[in-house]
């Protein structure tokens, strides 16, 4: 019976979690009927499992929270955050007896063996047991590290076997036995993981409660849940990541009212996403809020003595950030029951750290912030190639490996650029950096026969590892290493060889950011110029590049943001112009893509105000303009011809680019406000998108902003302050300067415009 009443307690709490979740998704979606239904179903069953057991306190709850959602489904009710806050109490009421059984004894498991006195929840129960077994943690660490044990002497008798003469019967033995191996290996390492929404369920449940004791407005988005983590890493990073959206939803989210009057909808975001990139498991938490002040958290530090007036001097934007992880530090005005002691963020990366992780943080003030953590799995076997520097031996994930050239090749040369390496692999030009120069080790290799490793981190772009030495692809046991070693940045963990020898695992991207390469975010295939970081911002600096039609052109460096790469199915004519889309940005385009091309480099030009793009077939080379340039005869995409390395290139015309393909207006400047009845269906769907396309941002009749411009059906009358009232009219002809007919979209695009310039001048 003590097995009865740990499945039961199991059960319950697994579909407990789930449930809170769901009912705080119903609330902000009250006509969801299927996720109604779900809720439903999950507390008939909590209720028919109770019964099952005898549990009569457990039953009556749980019936409950049934009566008042069957009174919802039936119409009888409606829903208001008062019902869906008692069924939350309820379901945290039943969660409390459920965690007192758990601690219960022979005489509670005795009373609860008594016969089903409802059978149709018997049957209920019985036909949605899944054929599951419970095994102890430390069992399946037992059988995880003997499967690692049988990888590492499988790997050994390979070497072996390569280095004598077998019979082909030994050689099919070995592969069936080698095929074995990764059966169980893949058996039991999917023992061990569990998805990782079973970390995220209960935090929507937490914001919601949070946000309002606080008195705010905040919503969670959750993405990846179907991530797969190590059930002991869950638990290691489910107080970590607790406090991190605390902190989010006290000090980033701000009241709906600070949040209008910056702009902002009432509603603040939390958005929590996992990825998995190699052998780590990437968690993003970021939040649309007010953003974390640099310069207080300096202030905060000097105060407490943490750092020093010259120190603080010399701090980066982005080590100003990482004082929030200095113990006693906080940005907080008071302290709270929630936070504001400075005893937190020390604690989660600590916590972190300690599992073999990272924690990042970037943030802008007005605009958000953003908490990255990257973990490893515990415990993985993963494919890698092993190289060497010297007599040091390493290890690079295959996953992450393009290909493997020799730098003496015939389709290899390596240049430097603004003092960084440049490998050319049969014409594609990748950022190159040496591993020995990264590590500090001597290469007693000369650099021409070197081997350069082509890697591409996850959502990064492509560089070159020039490494000594290529040993072999094996399948390695991966576990966390040393905090100190993992917080170099350098690593992903350790690792054992084929004859017991220690190996350390690199992390690819870790690897890119300490040689010096910078890397684009997830999602996104970029390429960044490699030298424009490094080299100063000069109006003689250009960038010598190849045209899609093998014209050879310059542009000034100063002019180029970044340079991306996209496919061809980026571009669209759209509103009489070729346009490119870079990621969630839609830009347009100058010249002419050709039929057949299958990708797409791009320079993102920027004057400050606008952003263009610029299609290209190669960058050749950085170069200073020291020659005379021959202006062209007539304005347009060429501003003239000079020499650049002997050759003669055309000069892009940057003024006559943004002036022919320029659009937009400043971030900068105000955006206008134009109210229009929220309560009006045709003002909603006819009206809204002629304003928003507009530039406009539309507020309803019972908000609080003041709005540059009132539009209003009829004689109705706008709030005291707003500008401009217009009155729409059903007459073709209507009477009156205010009055515009409502189908006479030149009149209303033109007052638009009007009070759109007035708005954003003042």
């Amino acid at each position: 019976m003590d097995d009865l009443i740990a499945d039961f307690v199991a059960e319950c709490r697994e579909m407990l979690e789930a449930l809170g979740g769901e009912i705080v998704a119903w609330e902000a979606s009250p006509d969801d009927r299927a996720r109604l239904d779900c809720i439903f179903r999950f507390v008939h069953t909590v209720k028919g499992n109770c019964g099952f057991f005898e549990f009569p306190r457990l039953e009556a709850l749980s019936h409950a929270a049934e009566d008042a959602l069957a009174d919802v489904r039936a119409g009888r009710r409606t829903t208001d955050a008062a019902l869906v806050s008692a069924v939350l109490a309820v379901i945290d009421r039943i969660g409390d007896l459920i965690q007192a059984l758990s601690g219960e004894g022979e005489a509670q498991a005795a009373a609860a063996a008594a016969p089903a006195s409802a059978p149709e929840a018997k049957g209920q129960q019985s036909a949605a047991a899944p054929r599951t077994i419970r095994l102890s943690v430390e069992l399946l660490d037992r059988m995880m590290s003997g499967v690692s044990d049988m990888v590492l002497a499988r790997n050994e008798l390979a070497r072996r076997l390569r280095g004598t003469e077998t019979a082909v019967e030994v050689d099919g033995a070995f592969e069936r036995l080698s095929g074995i191996i990764a059966e169980m290996r893949d058996a039991v390492t999917r023992t061990r993981m569990q998805r990782i929404e079973n970390l995220f369920v209960a935090l929507p449940r937490m914001v919601r409660d949070l946000s309002a004791e606080l008195g705010k407005q905040v919503m969670v988005d959750i993405e990846g849940g179907d991530v797969e983590l190590d059930r002991e890493m869950i638990e290691m990073i489910r107080d970590p990541l607790t406090h991190i959206i605390r902190n989010a939803v006290d000090h980033g989210i701000e009241k709906p009212a600070e949040r209008l009057r910056a702009g902002k909808r009432e509603i603040g975001l939390i958005s929590v996403c996992a990825r998995q990139s190699g052998n780590q498991i990437l968690i993003d938490i970021a939040d649309d809020g007010r953003g974390i002040d640099g310069a207080r958290l300096v202030e905060k530090a000097l105060a407490s003595g943490a750092i020093d007036a010259a120190e603080a001097a010399r701090l980066s934007p982005r080590e100003r950030l990482g004082l929030i992880f200095e113990a006693g530090l906080s940005t907080a005005h008071e302290v709270t029951a929630i936070s504001g002691r400075g005893v937190g963020m020390d604690v989660v990366r600590s916590n972190i750290e300690r599992i073999g992780g990272t924690v990042d943080v970037d943030s802008a003030l007005g605009e958000g912030s953003r908490m990255t953590l990257r973990v490893p799995l515990t415990l993985t076997i993963i494919p890698a190639l092993t190289v060497s520097i010297g007599s040091q031996h390493f290890a690079i994930p295959r996953a992450a490996i393009e290909e493997i050239v020799r730098a003496n090749g015939s389709s290899v040369t390596l240049d430097h650029l603004g003092g960084a390496g440049v490998a050319t692999i049969r014409g594609r030009r990748v950022p190159e950096i040496s591993l020995a120069g990264v590590l500090g080790l001597a290469s007693n290799v000369p650099d021409e026969e070197r081997t350069l490793v082509v890697i591409r981190p996850a959502g990064g772009d492509v560089y070159a590892l020039a490494v000594d030495r290529i040993h072999d692809h094996e399948e390695l046991v991966v576990k966390p290493a040393a905090p100190a070693v993992m917080a170099t940045g350098l690593y992903a963990g350790t690792t054992l060889a084929d004859d017991g020898s220690p190996i350390l695992l690199f992390d690819p991207a870790g690897l890119a950011e300490v040689g010096g390469i910078k890397l684009e975010a997830q999602e996104r295939a970029a390429r960044v110029a490699d030298t424009a970081d490094k080299v100063a911002a000069r109006d003689d600096n250009v960038l010598l590049f190849t045209t899609l039609d093998g014209r050879r052109c310059a542009i000034r460096l100063a002019l180029v943001d970044r340079i991306d790469e996209v496919p061809a199915s980026a571009v669209r004519r759209s509103a009489g112009q070729l346009r490119i889309q870079l990621g969630e940005t839609i830009l347009p385009l100058a010249g002419a893509v050709p039929e057949g091309v299958e990708k797409l480099r791009v320079f993102r030009l920027g004057d400050g105000a606008s952003e263009i793009g610029l299609a290209f077939a190669e960058v050749v080379d950085l170069m200073t303009l020291d020659g005379k340039i021959v202006p062209a005869a007539s304005p347009g995409e060429v501003a003239g011809v000079t020499l650049l390395g002997g050759e003669p290139a055309e000069l892009i015309d940057a003024h006559w680019l943004f002036a022919t393909h320029g659009t937009g207006a400043p971030e900068s400047e105000r955006q206008a406000v134009c109210r229009i009845p929220a309560g009006d269906p045709w003002m909603q769907n006819m009206l809204r998108p002629i304003v928003e396309a507009a530039g406009y941002r539309v507020i309803g009749e019972d908000d609080e902003a003041v709005a540059d411009i009132a539009i209003l059906s009829g004689s109705g009358e706008a709030p005291t302050g707003d500008g401009k009232v217009i009155h729409l009219s059903n007459d073709p002809e209507p009477a009156g300067t205010d009055r515009i007919y409502r189908y006479d979209r030149a009149a209303l695009l033109a007052a638009l415009k009007t009070t759109a310039s007035a708005g954003r001048g003042r």
